[in-house]
C-alpha cells in the first residue's frame, strides 16, 4: 500500500527549494541567513525543510563533491527491480551514505539506476553484494566511471 501523497507545494515551499539547490549557505546559521533572504524566521525555515523532508520532498541536503579530487571512487548502477519491490530496493539503497542519487528509469531490463562514491572499489563492491543480500535483486550492474562528467543539475519548482 502507498502512503498518501504529500499535501500540494505552496508559493514559500517552492522559494525555498529553489533557494536551497544551490549555493547554500556554509555559516554557522545558514537557516537563519535563508530566512532572512526571504522574509522568513530561522524556524519557519526549519520547520518547513522538516516537512519536506518528512514529505519525501527533500530526499537530502549536503555537499556535492569531484569523488576523484577526495580520492575516491565512484559508479554507476542499474538493477533489474520486480516493480512490486522498487520502493523497497529503493529504501535498501539509499540507506547507505554514498548514495547520491537513485531514480526510476524506463528500460526493457534494468528499471532502477543509482550512484555510489566510496573510498574504493572494494567498498562498492561491499555495499552492492549487501544490497543484493538484503534485497534479493541479483542483477545489478556495477559500472565504474573511468571519467567523470559534472553537469549542473537545478530543478526550476
Amino acid at each position: 500500500m502507498h502512503a498518501e501523497p504529500p499535501p500540494p507545494l505552496d508559493d514559500t515551499d517552492r522559494r525555498l527549494l529553489n533557494r536551497i539547490q544551490s549555493n547554500f549557505p556554509i555559516t554557522p546559521r545558514p537557516y537563519d541567513d535563508i530566512g532572512r533572504e526571504m522574509g522568513l524566521s530561522e524556524a519557519d525555515v526549519l520547520a518547513r525543510v522538516a516537512r519536506l523532508r518528512a514529505d519525501g520532498i527533500i530526499r537530502r541536503i549536503g555537499g556535492n563533491f569531484s569523488p576523484d579530487k577526495l580520492g575516491f571512487v565512484s559508479t554507476l548502477c542499474a538493477a533489474e527491480v520486480p516493480a512490486a519491490e522498487v520502493e523497497r530496493f529503493a529504501r535498501a539503497v539509499n540507506r547507505y551514505s554514498g548514495v547520491t542519487h537513485n531514480y526510476l528509469r524506463d528500460h526493457h531490463r534494468f528499471n532502477v539506476w543509482f550512484t555510489v562514491i566510496a573510498p574504493s572499489m572494494e567498498e562498492i563492491a561491499s555495499h552492492l553484494a549487501a544490497i543484493r543480500e538484503e534485497t534479493g535483486v541479483e542483477r545489478i550492474l556495477d559500472l565504474p566511471a573511468t571519467r567523470v562528467f559534472k553537469i549542473w543539475a537545478k530543478f526550476d519548482v
